[in-house]
């Protein structure tokens, strides 16, 4: 059975406010539209709605069933409709610490100046937020991504601060920061495949871990040792002159940055968003 709108919001208006009066002042409309919009409905359903004596009404037993369903509807409409705006002018982002810190926070003002109407918010996290709207921006192993899913493929190379002196690794100890995963199911970073690459097998290298990247690159800035980590999280840092990248050539990786789901966001603000930061982690 169809039933009008207007007159259900009529009906649960005058249930909850206990006037007609009061009912036509919350929605700009006449006591005498709301009159006939709940008779209305009466005479759609065959049933009364309220008790009239005079001007007094109250509901009926029917009308209590009616009014607490039709309240709780429209506060789940509304509940949604807030959301559903708040995702069109904001782009809430979940991704690694790493990730957040040496990317997404330095860059925050460069995507909210480009994109005036919408607000970047940031959190950060190992696992997806289930909650609707939140884009989640995950590091992990390409055999687990949909290529459609993909933003960037990851490259490691090792990186030292600014102005140092290249190092030598055939004369002295290298101390060099690398990442132990908190995610066990992850490869171990590709040390041995970079070490092969720029035929340093023998180098004498004395290895300090950290469960983020984040850690190891603090320490390569504050020159206490090189870093072996990813590209993605270093170019920022090399274009400001705070990170070196030493005659070393950089070596692919199992690793990539994806969106689960990424063609499943349907608001303008996260499809600006997903474009935006798919070009500036592959510049």
């Amino acid at each position: 059975m169809q039933v009008s709108l207007q007159a259900l919001k009529a009906f649960e208006s005058a249930a909850r406010r206990g006037s007609f009066k009061l009912a036509a002042e919350e929605l700009s409309l006449t006591p005498t539209a709301i009159s006939h919009h709940i008779s209305n409905l009466e005479s759609r359903l065959n049933v009364n709605l309220f008790h009239r004596q005079g001007r007094r009404i109250s509901l009926t037993g029917t009308g209590k069933r009616l009014a607490k369903a039709t309240s709780e509807g429209f506060r789940k409409i509304d509940s949604v409709l807030e959301e559903v705006m708040k995702a069109g002018t904001a782009a809430r982002v979940t991704t690694t610490s790493s990730l957040a810190a040496m990317v997404l926070i330095p860059a925050q003002h460069e995507f909210e100046q480009a994109n005036p109407d919408i607000s970047m918010e940031i959190s950060t996290g190992e696992s997806v937020d289930s909650q609707s709207y939140i884009i989640p921006i995950r590091f992990g192993d390409v055999s687990v991504a949909k290529d459609s899913d993909v933003i960037r493929y990851e490259s490691f190379n090792v990186f030292g601060a600014y102005g140092m002196t290249p190092p030598s690794w055939s004369n002295e100890p290298i101390t060099l920061f690398t990442t132990e995963w908190k995610n066990k199911s992850l490869p171990d970073p590709p040390l041995a495949a970079w070490l092969e690459t720029n035929g340093l097998e023998g180098a004498d290298i004395k290895l300090k871990k950290f469960d983020q990247e984040l850690f190891g690159i603090q320490q390569a800035m504050a020159e206490n040792g090189l870093v072996f980590c990813s590209t993605t999280l270093t170019t920022r840092l090399v274009k400001s002159n705070l990170l070196q990248q030493f005659e070393t050539r950089p070596v692919k990786s199992d690793f990539c940055y994806y969106v689960p789901n990424k063609d499943s966001f349907e608001t303008r603000s996260a499809d600006r968003f997903l474009n935006w930061i798919e070009d500036i982690l592959n510049q």
